[in-house]
């Protein structure tokens, strides 16, 4: 993400939100986490999914920077659902922008693409540790984001 311009950043973090979507661990609540995994365990994508889509996306929008209007297709039927998730969020984000916009689209899907790919390489026999982590990333970066008044009620030590 070092070398992201400010939309694609914000590309990047938006990509994110939406794939945290599908982590269990997401919820604030850690009995709620539980029990939506659990009664969407069949229907929930795993990191394959995750990759096929963020693929097919990148190929569309990298097609369509050079100026040829054709869409990829995922292989698989929970890849081509999260892909038709992320195409209307896409398109909203992408009004008015352009190649520009569909170039840096691209970058930023190929980069999650790749990560996903890593962690599913490192992890071997775990399907779902980069939805995971994603997961994990958001919940860590929405507790961070709580409101001042909650911040202050939680005691705290202070050391000379």
């Amino acid at each position: 993400m070092r070398d992201f311009n400010e939309r694609q950043s914000q590309l990047f973090f938006v990509m994110l939100t939406l794939l945290a979507r599908h982590s269990p661990t997401h919820s604030q609540d850690p009995e709620r986490a539980a029990e939506r995994f659990l009664t969407t365990e069949l229907h929930s994508p795993v990191d394959e999914d995750v990759i096929g889509a963020l693929a097919a996306l990148a190929a569309t929008f990298e097609t369509a920077s050079r100026g040829v209007f054709y869409e990829h297709r995922p292989q698989s039927l929970p890849a081509e659902r999260l892909m038709s998730e992320f195409k209307p969020l896409l398109a909203e984000a992408g009004k008015g922008g352009g190649s520009t916009f569909e170039r840096d689209a691209a970058v930023v899907l190929r980069r999650l693409e790749a990560a996903a790919r890593q962690t599913l390489t490192d992890t071997t026999g775990h399907r779902r540790a980069f939805l995971d982590l994603v997961g994990r990333v958001m919940r860590a970066q929405s507790e961070n984001d709580r409101p001042a008044e909650e911040t202050a009620a939680v005691p705290r030590v202070i050391i000379p």
